[in-house]
């Protein structure tokens, strides 16, 4: 189910446009507008989830078929063999600012650690 509101919802639809880089009858990944790499890229359920924190088990396939398409989105993109960062915010206090599930993909460059 879309949220009619939400902003990745209207990407996913096609109704704002994006730079997508995969997209399939469950996932939709494109370059984020405003990049914290040299490689970073969102990757969406199409269907509308608003965080992590409202995961079941029922969500593991779709689950599965996000990490397997930031996988070969990593690959694609030349990051793998070095390593990436695949992650996610829930809530805001997190730093998610769209409240629609996203793994952000970032790689070409080295990560600091802890993040934030």
């Amino acid at each position: 189910m879309a949220d009619t509101d939400c902003l990745f919802c209207l990407i996913a639809r096609g109704e704002i446009p994006a730079d997508v880089v995969h997209r399939d009858d469950d996932v939709v990944a494109f370059r984020d507008i405003n990049p914290r790499a040299p490689t970073h890229i969102l990757i969406v359920p199409i269907r509308h989830i608003e965080s992590a924190a409202e995961l079941t088990e029922a969500e593991g396939p779709l689950l599965g078929r996000l990490f397997a398409v930031a996988a070969q989105i990593a690959r694609d993109a030349g990051v793998a063999e070095h390593g990436y960062r695949l992650v996610t915010n829930s809530g805001p206090a997190a730093g998610q600012t769209v409240p629609h599930l996203h793994f952000h993909l970032m790689g070409g460059r080295s990560m600091g650690w802890p993040p934030g």
